[in-house]
């Protein structure tokens, strides 16, 4: 029978010896010998499958920049930006880019790299917050679910664009009255109608609220109706992408990333100078970069800018952590880090270029100011604005809508496949002998079956909902428990000394500062900011109902109790090995012997390391064991880590 034990064997010579020799290294001739050999077997845990690696660190690198570089740069950041100050609004993001976003994204990457565990595993570090953890795969869960069906209205349009007429260009079956297109003379209609040009709709808004999403005007007042077949077919479509992207893990993902990161700059850059020859474009890029300087005293511009850096980066959410789980111990994320940052903010400018450049266009042409072209980001943007021009270029409109709806479907694939990844390797993580491909299938079937919801005609209210409850404040929540629970319980020393042994080299007084005091501090202010300032939800003209709100609210209090409540849970844990409940519970809040380097020769150097300083205490009585600074055979036989001896022989 095949042994389980998979052996490390690891070979050392020592030097000569011109002194005196032990008598036990000389032979029964008294022939002293003048070399050893050490011979050290190392097994691992039986049946503990290996951690894939991604194939190279290039891969890494555009997978992350394809999870960051997302739909919120598109059709989020230039409507943020010119609700807030246009050109102003960069003051506040890029100062909230350099002290919250950069260092929270530098941070979850050291954390899933030198533990190589996901979001929930990685709380090896303090098991009391381990609850974090799985709070963010709610969050996550509830983002991914509405994410792809977003995605799912992208294939829709894609494959709208291969008509002869582009179906949004002129007003169908489904129009009403007041309904406008290209060929409309607008002065007639007023003038038949009576009603002001103001109150007209575009053929565009009216085929994308009346014929795709056949929207429901009552809102969730009468229940949910069957879900719309195209929109169904479209979603599992979207799904199955998804599947095949993951179902390999990053060897497949990794491949998938070469496109999906660096496609959609193409189109860009495309859109970018085809909107930019069009007259009138100079008039949209002003309109969005002229500074209103007065909006910075504003406390909601601040709170937007934190806002959307988070949104666009993705930190809080566990994916980066899962991304940064599967690179070699010394990667250099550092490096990494300030690439991504960097990249995001300029594709977010960039977007914000194409976008007005081409909505100048559009006002030129109606002969009306920008802003009454201007709908509002979002979906609006996407699928009623963005359509609404492209229709009216004189050469060729299908191409440039097929390239713009696969490029937004491509910036989907990137974000989507990152987060629903991020859950998958949390129950991976916690189920290792279950087959990846069969985690992945059954995640994706679950998100396509949740994402029905929101192909109904109130699929929009649903959205909506769970947006703000599922994927919103309770981030801001969670991301301050989590800075809390690495900076203060762990201790901020501590965590740094463990970069500094992965990446030699030490971390300096801006990140220490961020981590400890201003990203805690900034975020609790803006979260109680947020919600002192909170409207009822409502979506246009529709507010929800009581009913709506509290099964929203259950939803945000459920992912932040998961914090106590896995607390109780590590408790009790750690009760039955603990001579008392005050002993259990400081148990709890330090680090158990699974937070450290997977690879048992780099785990022994990080005793070693580790034992060198011998730190002060840090955070709640969290002392760093005692180490003998030397290793010898028998500490290495009786460590706490996974790694145990197998064989050991001493040749002369």
């Amino acid at each position: 029978m095949k042994s389980p034990f998979k052996n490390v064997v690891t070979k050392a010579t020592f030097w000569k010896s011109e002194g005196n020799i032990n008598p036990g290294f000389e032979d029964g001739d008294g022939e002293k010998q003048k070399d050893a050999t050490v011979e050290v077997t190392v097994s691992e845990e039986p049946g503990e499958p290996k951690r894939e690696q991604w194939a190279n660190p290039i891969e890494f690198l555009l997978s992350c920049i394809a999870m960051s570089v997302g739909l919120g740069n598109v059709w989020r950041f230039p409507f943020v930006a010119l609700e807030n100050g246009g050109g102003a609004f960069l003051i506040p993001y890029i100062l909230v880019l350099l002290f919250i976003g950069k260092p929270l994204y530098y941070m979850e990457l050291c954390m899933g790299q030198f533990s190589s565990f996901g979001s929930v595993k990685v709380w090896e570090v303090v098991p009391a917050f381990r609850g974090v953890g799985y709070g963010q795969a709610i969050a996550t869960w509830a983002v991914v679910t509405y994410y792809v069906s977003l995605m799912g209205l992208t294939v829709y349009y894609f494959f709208a664009s291969f008509s002869p007429v582009l179906p949004w260009s002129v007003c169908g079956s489904w129009s009403t009255s007041i309904c406008v297109d290209a060929s409309t003379n607008v002065t007639v209609l007023e003038e038949t109608l009576g009603v002001k040009a103001t109150n007209l709709t575009s053929a565009a808004e009216e085929y994308f609220s009346k014929d795709v999403l056949k929207i429901d005007p009552a809102g969730l007042a009468n229940g949910l109706d069957a879900p719309e077949w195209r929109l169904t077919l479209c979603l599992l479509f979207s799904w199955v992408v998804l599947f095949v992207v993951l179902a390999k893990g990053v060897q497949s993902s990794g491949k998938a990333a070469y496109f999906t990161a660096l496609f959609p700059y193409l189109v860009l850059f495309i859109m970018l100078i085809r909107g930019a020859t069009l007259p009138g474009a100079y008039k949209g890029v002003l309109f969005f970069i002229t500074p209103r300087w007065e909006k910075l005293l504003e406390p909601g511009v601040w709170y937007a800018a934190v806002d959307q850096s988070f949104f666009s980066l993705s930190v809080g959410f566990g994916s980066i952590v899962m991304f940064s789980s599967y690179n070699s111990f010394r990667h250099n994320v550092y490096r990494d880090a300030a690439i991504i940052s960097v990249t995001d903010t300029l594709t977010s400018l960039l977007a914000g270029f194409t976008t007005f450049a081409i909505l100048g266009h559009l006002a030129d042409t109606l002969g009306v100011d920008v802003k009454d072209v201007v709908k509002g980001g979002g979906t609006s943007l996407a699928f009623v604005s963005y359509p609404d021009v492209l229709s009216r270029f004189q050469y060729v409109p299908q191409f440039f809508a097929v390239l713009f709806f696969l490029m937004l479907f491509t910036l989907g694939v990137g974000s989507a496949s990152a987060l629903t990844g991020c859950i998958i390797t949390i129950i991976c993580d916690q189920f290792p002998h279950f087959k990846k491909w069969m985690v992945t299938l059954a995640v994706c079937v679950t998100g396509f079956l949740l994402g029905l919801f929101y192909v109904t005609p109130q699929g929009q209210y649903v959205l909506e909902l769970i947006n703000y409850y599922g994927g919103g404040f309770i981030i801001f929540i969670l991301v301050v428990f989590e800075v809390a629970a690495i900076h203060w319980v762990y201790g901020v020393n501590n965590f740094c000394r463990d970069i500094e042994f992965m990446l030699g080299r030490k971390t300096g007084y801006y990140w220490k500062f961020c981590w400890a005091i201003l990203i805690p501090a900034l975020l609790s202010i803006i979260f109680i900011y947020s919600q002192t300032t909170a409207k009822r939800l409502a979506v246009g003209s529709y507010v929800f109902s009581s009913g709506a709100i509290a099964f929203g609210v259950c939803l945000a209090v459920l992912a932040c109790f998961m914090v106590p409540i896995f607390f109780g849970v590590e408790l009790m844990r750690t009760r039955n090995g603990s001579a008392s409940l005050w002993e259990a519970i400081l148990k709890t809040f330090k680090p158990t012997a699974e937070w450290c380097p997977k690879d048992p020769i780099l785990r022994q150097e990080y005793r070693q390391f580790i034992a060198k300083d011998k730190p002060a205490l840090e955070g709640i009585d969290n002392p760093i064991p005692p180490v003998a600074s030397t290793v010898s055979m028998t500490s290495l036989h009786n460590s706490s880590s996974q790694a145990n001896i197998a064989e050991y022989n001493t040749r002369v």
